[in-house]
């Protein structure tokens, strides 16, 4: 439970209709397994104590005695375990007779919530046998001990302030206004649900589109266990589909027709920091009765898959889908700037590497977009002291290809003679070495465009904009960046798209060819005719800042719990102390570096991080990392 990780279950045990002696051992049997499993919430079915197609059964004072029994007997069979049970079970009060969850931890009944909404159509007809709950929660006797009886009861973990867990059945969730949204709205971070919902062609899809939805509209986490196996077929078939949702992502879903426990990890603290930052999702001011449970507080073994690339899709179908969308709003944004700025051309330092190319490829679209000439666009290649032959071939080919016009300026001999103007021995390959090249090609593109009527169009990513990996008043600025929010993982991922998907194999070859070169901004001298400045030697790898960037922006997290996933994502490719070295360099620069995002040029947001500092990101140039640090500094201890 360490970093807000909670194990959850949804098991549909074997039952046999109105056996209660053998439901109730298999019930056991599967906490028993549950708990070997380190569950801390584990869900039952709709009726798992009895079976949910007893019928007129459910009025013989038999069965709802060998029930009551049941909840007892289940009850003191958790008082060794270290978790929350929910079981679905018939409840007499007050001469009423109920379809109720019982919570059971540490051997004591907590409560039980009662079922709001009888589905009385179709196949279904519970309100032959049962009341539907009571509007508001009160106090029932049972065994002697007052309990909590009613809708919307939630239960709240003693070790941790955010674990608060509510309930509804089966129907509950289908109704217009599910309980759910209540117990959401007053705290509720995982909702469970004791369901019996019979197998129809298709039913299948909306049943987990119905629970994703649901988790995703309350920000929560959702456990649904179903009823399979066991209960009676003579008008119905049930298929044990259990599914467990975290804010709209299905995390595990059983196969359907095997009856089994299906285990995934909740992350509270991820689905706490989604409610901060949502100013819509309101607490209406409702409070809901609390009952404590008691779980104990330790790691959770995780076993949800983290993937390396989380800016992408793994679906190739989906990435392609993702990729298209991408384009188009990074065109549509320049095509609106063009027009609004009367621009009649826009001017793209081109140097053959993926993100210039990116840019091109954008403002080729925003120009057939508007139904301009692509001549229009000025490609500026400006060879210097560090661009090599390999480089060089391949932005002039690509230009050619995509119909824009080429523009060659050499900057050799205006960086040289800045040097002579303010001293600075050439040898000394320092900043002031590098900085002076990237400043001169922002300074001839500024002149270019103001030349030919046009903009410039920004060519750096999300990526080096997190890293300050950029000059600043040099490829830091332009009139408008089209790839401000595309991170580097992502832009080769546009690039092999574009590739794919065109018709011009010799436009095809050199994007191949560039999604093969390596990352190198080209200011330090070629070794040999190759690169010899390779970014990600430099500042690190990438995939990994890209990873770190998705956890700390979207979510939040900390460094200790980032280093943690990190580890898990990347096993086998990098070792722990290297993932540490980056996390650590991260952190470093992203702090020191906010000022140059503090000015940063308009651009189109294209995913759910950014840092715009007039949109997503704001945050002071001047703020300290210590705290940051210390937090990753507890992995080490």
């Amino acid at each position: 439970m360490r970093q807000g990780f909670v194990k959850v279950a949804a098991a549909t045990p074997n039952i046999r209709v109105a056996d209660v002696s053998y439901n109730t051992g298999e019930i056991c049997r599967s906490i028993e397994e549950a708990a070997r499993e380190g569950a801390k919430i584990i869900v039952f079915p709709e009726m798992s104590v009895t079976g949910y197609t007893c019928g007129d059964l459910f009025l013989q004072d038999v069965l709802l005695a060998k029930a009551k029994r049941a909840i007892l007997e289940i009850a003191d069979f958790t008082k060794e375990k270290d978790m929350l049970v929910f079981v679905g079970a018939p409840l007499m009060a007050d001469g009423k007779l109920y379809n109720v969850a019982a919570a059971l931890n540490k051997g004591k009944v907590l409560g039980f919530t009662t079922k709001t909404f009888l589905p009385n159509y179709s196949e279904f007809y519970e309100m032959r046998q049962f009341t539907p709950g009571p509007r508001e929660a009160r106090e029932i006797l049972f065994e002697g001990e007052k309990v909590p009886f009613g809708p919307c009861l939630l239960f709240q973990s003693t070790v941790m302030e955010g674990l608060v867990v509510g309930a509804e059945i089966c129907e509950d969730v289908w109704a217009v206004e599910p309980p759910s949204i209540r117990e959401a709205l007053a705290g509720a971070t995982i909702i469970v649900n004791c369901s019996a919902s019979d197998e129809t062609v298709g039913k299948d899809v909306y049943r987990r589109e119905l629970i994703g939805g649901q988790s995703a509209r309350l920000i929560a986490g959702y456990v649904y266990a179903n009823a399979g196996e066991g209960e009676s077929t003579t008008d119905l078939v049930f298929g044990g589909h259990n599914v467990i949702a975290e804010n709209g992502v299905i995390l595990k879903e059983s196969k359907r027709f095997v009856n089994n426990i299906i285990y995934s990890e909740i992350d509270i603290r991820r689905l706490l920091s989604e409610r901060r930052k949502n100013t819509t999702f309101q607490n209406g001011g409702e409070t809901l009765p609390r009952i404590l449970f008691e779980v104990n507080e330790e790691d959770t073994k995780l076993t949800r898959v983290f993937s390396q690339n989380p800016f992408v899709p793994q679906d190739e179908r989906e990435r392609s889908r993702r990729c298209e969308e991408i384009l188009t709003i990074q065109a549509a944004g320049l095509k609106k700037r063009l027009s609004h700025a009367r621009a009649e051309s826009a001017v793209v330092g081109i140097s053959g590497g993926l993100d210039s190319t990116l840019a091109l490829l954008v403002a080729v679209r925003a120009f057939e977009m508007l139904g301009r000439d692509k001549e229009k666009i000025y490609a500026v290649t400006m060879p210097c002291f560090g661009t090599t032959d390999r480089t060089y071939q391949n932005a002039c080919e690509m230009v050619r290809k995509v119909g824009a016009t080429l523009m060659e300026v050499p900057i050799s001999e205006s960086v040289t003679l800045h040097f002579r103007d303010i001293g600075h021995d050439m040898s000394n390959h320092n900043a002031a070495y590098e900085n002076s090249q990237a400043r001169e090609r922002t300074q001839v593109l500024m002149d270019v465009a103001n030349d030919l009527g046009g903009i410039v169009i920004g060519t750096g990513d999300m990526s080096e904009l997190a890293l300050g990996w950029a000059t600043y008043n040099g490829d830091h600025m332009s009139m408008y960046g089209v790839n401000a929010s595309v991170p580097k993982t992502l832009v080769r991922h546009l690039v092999r798209y574009v590739a794919d998907e065109t018709k011009d194999e010799g436009l095809r070859d050199v994007l191949y060819d560039v999604l093969d070169t390596p990352v190198s901004p080209e200011l330090l001298p070629p070794q040999d005719g190759n690169i010899a400045q390779k970014t990600e030697d430099l500042v690190g790898p990438y995939e990994l800042h890209d990873f770190f960037l998705y956890y700390m922006l979207r979510f939040g997290y900390e460094p200790s719990k980032i280093y943690r996933l990190a580890k898990l994502a990347f096993a086998g490719k990098y070792e722990a102390e290297t993932i540490y070295k980056w996390l650590e360099t991260f952190y470093r620069r992203f702090f020191s570096q906010q000022f140059k995002r503090s000015c940063l040029p308009d651009g189109p947001k294209v995913g759910t991080v950014a840092l715009s500092p007039r949109g997503d990101w704001r945050m002071p140039s001047d703020a300290c990392v210590a705290a940051w640090m210390e937090d990753l500094c507890t992995v080490r201890r």
